[in-house]
């Protein structure tokens, strides 16, 4: 996370949906609940904009991204705007924002959610070539900051006092950062944050122009965050009793503008975003000196099981191989990459992850066919999908009557099936994505 990071407000649109309340556009049908069903993670990646080599706020430019977009987006909120992915793209606080869409936590995932979020990047960018075309002018997308969201879904009977979400959130921040460092920052990082979001834990870190790094911190990520969220205790104490290793004079601190925590740079005796990641010379409270390579394999090797059950087989070769050091990590340069000042140009989405070798999740699947536009024959009534509601609802009206009905994304699984062989049928755009 960089230091403007640190300091910035967001109004994220989160891939994960806060606490659900009543049905705001239409009614949820039959009694349905709105909250996802299934455990879920999702991405987020911030961009500042420069245009003509200056740095600009995209509001100034654009207004709202449908003045590079082009065509008729999908509206959700504010200046979000819904991309084919069935993610979004809008205007934060002077920076340009992508997220995906919601996708259910199963083997593979993190990887799902890396070329959801790159094909989303590609989207912008390609926006972005036309609009150059059409004004003469440059724009560059310059990598900020990547938000990796986790479904937080502790049973009410196992919530106890010390097991909460933001209990969970302080003792994460104790245990992610020197592994997300190896993974995802660079010499210029300043800090690893974890914050407490309702129902989901979310872990900001620098943008990585790396596609099979990302994947790789977010793996690494939800497979631990998913693992700790089930120890009967959220105390710092318990970090000692399961053998994980813990820097003797790291504290971290209240997030600076935002609810949660931050290992910054100088919550540590020294930067460790400058030190040499092999040089063993962090105190541990067990009174051992460990390079900082060493505090995360140790930590990544404790975990590694419940890595390796949501992990693709590629991305947890390249977790292990970065821990050994037999594949760079990007604090071993001596500065930051220059592709991170033109992503989508210097850095791009190389298909990894091809749909033959790793199918669409659900989620992504329904959301795909709502943002197209495609018609859904329904309980013998055909649906007209008119947008989202959030990210766990589609509002639709039905043909014929034009009346409006929401049904939770959880619901129309049942029926995906139904929807695609419509989209076959039709040749609606959504085959593009499916």
């Amino acid at each position: 996370m960089s230091s403007r990071e640190a300091d910035r407000t967001s109004t994220s649109d989160s891939p994960l949906p806060s606490p659900a309340g009543a049905d705001k556009v239409g009614k949820l049908e039959g009694g349905l609940s709105s909250r996802l069903q299934l455990a879920a993670i999702g991405l987020e990646a911030e961009f500042t904009l420069v245009v003509d080599d200056d740095p600009v706020r995209p509001e100034a430019i654009f207004g709202d991204p449908r003045g590079f977009l082009g065509g008729d987006p999908i509206h959700r909120t504010g200046t979000s705007y819904h991309l084919n992915t069935g993610g979004a793209v809008y205007f934060d606080t002077g920076v340009i924002e992508v997220a995906t869409p919601v996708i259910e936590i199963s083997r593979g995932c993190a990887a799902r959610a890396g070329r959801s979020l790159w094909e989303g990047i590609l989207e912008i960018r390609d926006a972005l070539d036309r609009w150059e075309r059409r004004t003469g002018h440059d724009a560059r997308l310059v990598g900020f900051s990547t938000h990796y969201n986790i479904s937080f879904d502790l049973p009410r009977h196992a919530a106890t006092r010390g097991r909460s979400v933001n209990d969970l959130a302080l003792l994460l921040s104790y245990i992610l950062p020197p592994p997300v460092m190896l993974l995802a920052a660079n010499r210029r990082s300043s800090g690893i944050g974890v914050r407490p979001r309702g129902d989901r834990i979310e872990v900001t870190a620098d943008f990585t122009p790396s596609a099979s790094l990302m994947i790789a911190t977010a793996t690494l990520i939800t497979g631990i965050t998913r693992e700790v969220m089930r120890w009967p205790s959220y105390s710092r104490e318990i970090l000692e009793e399961e053998g994980l290793p813990v820097l003797r004079d790291f504290k971290p601190i209240p997030h600076t503008s935002r609810k949660g925590w931050l290992a910054r740079k100088d919550c540590y005796p020294r930067n460790p975003f400058r030190a040499d990641i092999d040089e063993p010379s962090w105190a541990t409270t067990e009174g051992e000196l460990l390079s900082m390579r060493e505090i995360a394999g140790r930590t990544v090797k404790q975990f590694w099981e419940p890595i390796r059950r949501i992990s693709d087989p590629f991305t947890f070769r390249l977790i292990g191989s970065v821990m050994r050091g037999r594949a760079p990590s990007l604090l071993e340069l001596d500065d930051r990459p220059e592709e991170y000042d033109d992503v989508g140009r210097l850095c791009t989405w190389d298909n990894l992850f091809p749909e033959e070798k790793l199918a669409r999740s659900l989620y992504e699947r329904v959301l795909i066919r709502a943002i197209s536009g495609q018609k859904l024959r329904m309980h013998g009534h055909l649906y007209t999908p008119l947008r989202m509601d959030g990210w766990s609802q589609v509002v639709f009206r039905r043909d014929g009557t034009n009346t409006i009905h929401s049904f939770p994304i959880d619901y129309l699984i049942r029926h995906l099936r139904q929807w695609e062989r419509g989209s076959a049928h039709s040749g609606s755009a959504a085959s593009n994505f499916s």
